[in-house]
């Protein structure tokens, strides 16, 4: 028997429950862009793919810059590393504006500010929605507030890229907040969205890629310039991890069991980070661990010189990227012990 098309093939856009849910759990049920039919969404290729189509959406819409140059997308520093060069493939040239500082191992508020500031009116601003990679450093509810007030006066239109949704926090509502304030805020926005951390999906790229448009007719028209995008691209998604996570977002059961479980890997992280925090106090550093536990999600900007993780890895066998960055995922209660006396002994306890 010849089976119905649609169960090998997705549409462009992918699957409509799938769309329909994911961006439900992203926004809200009472956010207004759903509610007044103004949110143009489609599936994609995990956070890759939304960021891919989304680049070249805006290097394809943008229109020719006066000096012949590519237009910008700008990005904090540091960002996540695969940003920039899907950026440069997309035909956007990536910019960045300051974000972490070193001296307090956590966020330059002021000095992010003044580059917002500075940046021209009506540029393309991407924000991590939580638990930015690599820092696990994310702005206060009320600096959120401070950055949307200035990008509504410079009129710029804002990106965020959503990785970690119920991953950091444990609260996946709390964790989707300066998505749903900027929304609420009145910017007109888009939003590469992904679950693999958060449903354990990496290897069959659940994504979405929405736009929060002016009203429905531009939503109409950005819906087909998406498909546009999409068609020569990868013509359409795969479906097997999109339909697990529409079945979970669906099923009130299901998906209150999701929350508990997603909760759970939160809050193991979350007690190894206190555990690494408490184990080099322990051992009488003068240094000021307090960033591993204000620091929030899979990753912990250490603080590390590029020189101390090297002699970790080559004194200790422990592995981490040369900016220090530590996977916390990779932190368990059987070697935290040895994690801390290992950075303890590189840092000399200072």
């Amino acid at each position: 028997m010849t089976k119905n098309l649609n169960e090998e093939y997705a549409g462009i856009l992918g699957i409509p429950e799938f769309v329909s849910k994911a961006t439900e759990f992203l926004y809200g049920h009472s956010s207004p862009a759903i509610k007044e039919k103004r949110l143009a969404a489609g599936q994609a290729l995990s956070g890759t793919g939304a960021l891919r189509v989304m680049f070249t959406f805006l290097a394809d819409h943008l229109g020719e810059r006066a000096d012949g140059q590519l237009h910008k997308v700008h990005m904090p520093n540091p960002t996540w590393a695969n940003h920039l060069p899907i950026a440069k493939c997309s035909g956007i040239e990536p910019a960045q504006y300051r974000y972490y500082d070193p001296a307090t191992v956590g966020l330059d508020f002021d000095g992010m500010t003044s580059d917002l500031e500075g940046i021209e009116d009506g540029s393309a601003v991407l924000f991590h929605a939580c638990a930015h990679n690599p820092t696990g450093i994310d702005p206060t509810k009320e600096q959120w507030i401070a950055i949307s007030d200035l990008c509504k006066k410079k009129g710029f239109f804002v990106l965020f890229d959503s990785a970690y949704q119920g991953f950091a926090s444990g609260d996946a509502d709390e964790d989707a907040w300066a998505v749903r304030e900027f929304v609420e805020r009145g910017h007109t926005m888009m939003v590469a969205q992904s679950f693999a951390k958060n449903f354990g999906l990496y290897g069959e790229r659940v994504g979405t890629l929405s736009a929060v448009c002016k009203d429905e007719d531009e939503k109409a028209r950005v819906t087909e310039a998406l498909k546009r995008t999409i068609r020569p691209m990868y013509s359409n998604p795969p479906i097997y991890g999109a339909r697990i996570v529409a079945e979970v977002l669906d099923d009130p059961e299901l998906e209150a069991q999701w929350r508990v479980e997603c909760h759970g890997m939160a809050d193991r992280i979350a007690s190894m980070r206190t555990a690494l925090r408490s184990k080099l106090e322990g051992l009488g550093t003068t240094r000021d661990w307090s960033h591993i536990t204000s620091q929030i999600g899979m990753f912990c900007y250490s603080g590390l010189a590029p020189e101390q993780v090297d002699r970790l890895r080559e004194e200790f066998h422990i592995y981490m990227t040369r900016n220090g960055r530590i996977s916390m995922a990779g932190v368990t209660s059987k070697n935290v012990d040895y994690l801390g006396e290992s950075i303890h002994a590189v840092t000399g306890g200072h």
